[in-house]
């Protein structure tokens, strides 16, 4: 950097607030499927935790399950 500058760090800059609707796996990775978002936030039904299901760079999807 130059002098005088400083380097800048990455920064949240924007926070969203969603409903977490309870879902299967299935419904979230079909709703995901058909909607043009990268992720998904959802309660699974089945564990009654939050889970993400993302889509991935090859065109599959992940899904991103808490452990304790």
């Amino acid at each position: 950097t130059e002098e005088g500058e400083e380097e800048e760090s990455p920064q949240i800059v924007k926070t969203e607030r969603m409903v977490a609707k309870p879902m299967d796996v299935e419904e979230a990775f079909l709703q995901l499927k058909l909607a043009k978002d990268e992720f998904l936030v959802f309660t699974n039904s089945k564990t009654r935790t939050i889970n993400v299901l993302y889509r991935r760079k090859d065109g599959h999807f992940g899904l991103i399950e808490p452990t304790s």
